[in-house]
Order: structure tokens, then C-alpha cells, then sequence
């Protein structure tokens, strides 16, 4: 696979003031990456992770459910809306991106090499929205949440992403949730604390799946259960 090499420089596609700032997506070698307020995001390097944040919560939902449906928070490069339309045991699939940029991105851009597909799928729907209020305001409910909208909960990007993170975020979560629905959240490290916090809102079955890197502390998915 052809990968970015450190002496080529990145090559800036597009730059927009978004409503929490600058937002960039700029190619790198093969790799796409997007840059948020200056920091490192995501790239198009693996998806790993994004797969499992996917799978982790079906195989939790268990092999009885019937095309349950999922709301994914963060469109990011696509990796995890293209994953779970490519499988038929998914029902709705509902995305929140609060940046009109990376939307663009998918629908006309670059990125919608990745994601083409996905995006058509007649399951698929993109809300503009931001994920925190979304989880606050929105009268529905699913079968499971997919959330990568940050680093995880000990090291966030933007500030208005710690309230996910909280008590108050995580009731929620719940409150978005099904009797029996899952909460996945991919986090750049595994946090002991941020486990203690979902079983304290209520959460049941707290578990965390590590994802192997090639160098440093390990990508996770925390796991979590809407009791019925």
C-alpha cells in the first residue's frame, strides 16, 4: 500500500473557517488527512479502528437482531459509514457531522471516493448537526451509537466535545438508546476513568476492546449496554 513519506510535503485541497474553526483536507502521499484548529485528525491511512467501533456494537447487539439501526457520530473520512452499509444486517444508518466542510468533502469532494456508495445507499441519511446537542434535542432513538467525534474522553480537540464525554453526556446517550441498544466510543487510548463514569450513568456490560497499533498505546472502543 503506498503511504505518505516524510519529505513529501502535504498539498492543502481545501481550507474553511468552520463553526468551530478552521477545518482542512490536505493530501499527504496516497493518504488524505483532515486537520482540525491546526491539530491532526484522521487519515485515510488504516480504518481499522473505525471498522471495529462498527462491528464491536452489532456483535454486542447479538446475532437476534433484526436490522437494528445506528446513528454514527463523526462522518470523518467515512471509514465507519462505508463499513456499516457494506453490511445488510444494518438497518437505518444515521450520520451526525456537525462540519459542512467534511460533507462537502464526501458528496462532491475528494472523499467521495471513499464513500460514494455508502452515501447513496438508501439506509444512509447525513444530518448537519452537532452530535452533543443532537444526543440532547432529537425526539428519536436507535439500536446502537457509533461516536468518534474526537480523541477520546482524556484528550478532546475542540472543548464543546467534553460535555459527550460527562455524566450529563452519557444520560444522553442513554436516553438516545433503545432498551438493550449499545454505545460504542473509539478513543485514541484506553481510559479507566471513562469506564468508571458509564457504569455510573447507568450503563451495564462496560467493557473496552483495544485496537493494536504499530507503535505506542493502543486505539480502543468502550462498550456499554442500555439496560431494558
Amino acid at each position: 500500500m503506498s503511504i505518505a513519506h516524510p519529505e513529501e510535503a502535504p498539498v492543502v485541497l481545501d481550507r474553511r473557517e468552520g463553526p468551530h474553526g478552521e477545518v482542512v483536507l490536505r493530501r499527504h502521499g496516497a493518504l488524505l488527512q483532515i486537520i482540525a484548529n491546526g491539530t491532526f485528525l484522521m487519515d485515510t491511512s488504516d480504518g481499522r479502528s473505525e471498522r471495529l467501533l462498527v462491528d464491536a456494537a452489532l456483535g454486542e447487539l447479538g446475532p437476534d437482531a433484526e436490522k437494528p439501526s445506528v446513528l454514527i457520530g463523526g462522518l470523518g473520512v467515512g471509514f465507519s459509514l462505508a463499513h456499516a452499509a457494506a453490511n445488510p444486517r444494518w438497518g437505518a444508518i444515521t450520520v451526525v457531522e456537525r462540519e459542512p466542510a467534511i460533507i462537502d468533502w464526501h458528496l462532491t469532494g475528494p472523499l467521495r471516493s471513499l464513500s460514494a456508495e455508502a452515501v447513496a445507499d438508501p439506509r444512509t441519511e447525513i444530518l448537519r448537526a452537532d452530535l452533543v446537542q443532537h444526543l440532547h434535542t432529537a425526539p428519536l432513538t436507535y439500536d446502537a451509537l457509533c461516536l468518534d467525534i474526537d480523541n477520546g474522553p482524556d484528550w478532546t480537540v475542540t472543548e464543546d466535545n467534553d460535555g459527550l464525554y460527562s455524566t450529563a453526556g452519557l444520560h444522553a446517550c442513554k436516553a438516545r438508546l433503545n432498551p438493550g441498544g449499545v454505545l460504542a466510543v473509539w478513543s485514541a487510548q484506553p481510559s479507566e476513568h471513562f469506564e468508571g463514569t458509564l457504569w455510573n450513568a447507568g450503563f451495564r456490560r462496560v467493557r473496552t476492546e483495544e485496537i493494536p497499533v504499530v507503535r505506542g498505546v493502543p486505539d480502543v472502543v468502550h462498550l456499554a449496554v442500555r439496560g431494558a
